[in-house]
């Protein structure tokens, strides 16, 4: 039976490499996947995932205008799986659509993101998602600092000096943000 998945992390915690992996092991059977990221993720280039290690592939973006369950339902064939990367930037319309998608046309469809925001903030793809899906999944990783797992995401400026304030998205990687434990979020030792 299809459902909705929400697999979240902090950040390096292996959710772009996850979606490339899942991707792979569908297409290794003959069985189509249909993969999204969002479209203000201009990180590498808009419309393509990327892992840190290297590996990307293209991507259909979502912007506000997207219609996702439109998309999904033009594809002939009907594709076997449908996988999102970025989901905490989609809008509460688009994990709408997503659930649509699995409770309609009996489509699977794994969402990869973070779940809060440099300020611990809970994204809005993120609180729908945690909201409607179906399984939820913690990818796990270590924090920068020390060997607790990262649960949070650190911001830092040009000079590596921790921010805790300012517009709820920043496009970055490691120069801009550190995965962190809630000790070393609120006491980093920089």
């Amino acid at each position: 039976m299809a459902q909705l998945f929400f697999k979240y992390g902090a950040m390096n915690s292996g959710k772009s490499i996850e979606i490339l992996k899942v991707a792979n092991n569908y297409e290794e059977q003959n069985k189509s996947v249909l993969i999204f990221t969002s479209g203000i993720d201009t990180r590498d280039e808009v419309g393509y995932v990327s892992s840190r290690i290297g590996l990307r592939r293209k991507a259909i973006p979502i912007f506000e205008e997207t219609d996702i369950l439109q998309y999904v339902k033009e594809q002939e064939p009907t594709p076997h799986c449908v996988l999102i990367d970025e989901v905490q930037f989609l809008s509460k319309e688009h994990v709408l659509q997503l659930a649509e998608i699995v409770d309609t046309f009996g489509i699977p469809v794994m969402g990869f993101g973070l779940k809060n925001d440099f300020q611990n903030e809970l994204f809005e793809g993120s609180r729908y998602m945690l909201i409607y899906a179906d399984k939820i999944e913690e990818m796990k990783t270590i924090c920068w600092f020390c060997a607790r797992k990262a649960t949070m995401n650190l911001r830092v400026d040009d000079n590596g000096k921790p921010v805790y304030t300012g517009d709820q998205i920043q496009i970055g990687g490691n120069d801009s943000y550190y995965p962190v434990c809630r000790k070393c979020h609120s006491n980093p030792p920089l």
